[in-house]
């Protein structure tokens, strides 16, 4: 138990501090490349903290698990919204772009779309799969292009940032210790739970479903206690969208999904429905404001809570 306990204990301080790390390293590269805070949430933070749900999903997708790789991105994507979302509003509001509103939300809406179609023809096959990714790519290429663009002629104000060195290698350190501080912190109360006689349903659809999910909630929380609430929108954006079109695209590659939509047409539903939801939020002032963070988080909480019922 004490173990389990130092586990929980370390793997949150890794979070805690590889989020706060990841965030200075993250601006420090937009200021010396010339990019948004925005583009480098979407790209670099949004990407980096994918990684748990791409390596999950990969590894199912090999063992013919289609129910995890796919719930994985689902559930991710959920949580991405209504929890990571949910908590950064309530901690400070969070601001949006005319681009974001234009661009980036509705790209986002539509990979959930198409995803949700294919997924319940019954099969992603590899060509589904790749195509996906190579829309992501080309997104993502142009996202940077156009930044740098607009980004080209602007000063900065203040001192200096950081070395591109030292930020790259803070935000390499950063993702490693928020991968294995999730890593831990799940493991430690897995451990516990079942030491407890907590079910193993219980146990996955809780634990290791926001488990996936901590370095993108970590990672925002920071940010948006920093003030950088541009990168926590970015984040959870580049999250929603890399989980579809990499982490579905990439798995589907290696390995196609046969995958019943039996169980799954609820949480899809919900998926579209917290992005048109968020859309509808931040075009109202093009903020986030508590209020609509607190709703966010309450139909989380009670998503959690039919799925444990039921």
């Amino acid at each position: 138990m004490l173990t389990n306990l130092g586990l929980i204990l370390i793997g949150f301080f890794l979070l805690l501090k590889g989020g706060d790390y990841l965030v200075d390293g993250a601006v420090a590269i937009a200021q010396r490349a010339k990019l948004s805070p925005m583009v480098i949430g979407l790209t670099i933070v949004g990407f980096g903290t994918s990684v748990p749900e791409l390596l999950v999903s990969i590894q199912a997708a090999l063992a013919g698990s289609s129910g995890i790789a796919i719930g994985n991105v689902v559930g991710s994507n959920i949580a991405n919204i209504a929890l990571i979302l949910g908590m950064t509003a309530i901690i400070a509001v969070c601001p949006a772009s005319k681009q974001t509103l234009r661009i980036d939300m509705p790209f986002m809406m539509v990979a959930g779309i198409a995803f949700v179609a294919v997924a319940l023809s019954g099969t992603i096959s590899r060509i589904a799969g790749l195509c996906g990714f190579l829309a992501l790519v080309a997104f993502v290429v142009w996202q940077i292009r156009n930044s740098r663009k607009k980004n080209a002629d602007s000063e900065s104000e203040g001192s200096a940032p950081m070395p591109l060195w030292k930020a790259l290698t803070m935000v390499l350190v950063s993702f490693a210790a928020l991968v294995l501080g999730a890593d831990w912190l799940v493991d430690g109360a897995r451990n516990i739970a079942s030491t407890l006689g907590v079910p193993d349903r219980i146990i996955g659809l809780t634990i290791v479903a926001i488990g996936t999910s901590l370095p993108e909630l970590f990672a925002s929380v920071m940010a948006a206690r920093k003030g950088e609430t541009d990168v926590a929108i970015g984040n959870v954006i580049g999250s929603y969208t890399f989980n579809i079109l990499s982490v579905v695209g990439l798995s589907a590659s290696v390995c196609p999904i046969e995958h019943t939509a039996d169980g799954f047409v609820f949480d899809y539903m919900l998926m579209i429905a917290l992005g048109l939801l968020l859309w509808l939020f931040l075009r109202t002032k093009y903020v986030l404001e508590r209020w609509e963070g607190t709703i966010l988080l309450l139909i989380y909480i009670f998503y959690i809570a039919k799925l444990i019922v039921f």
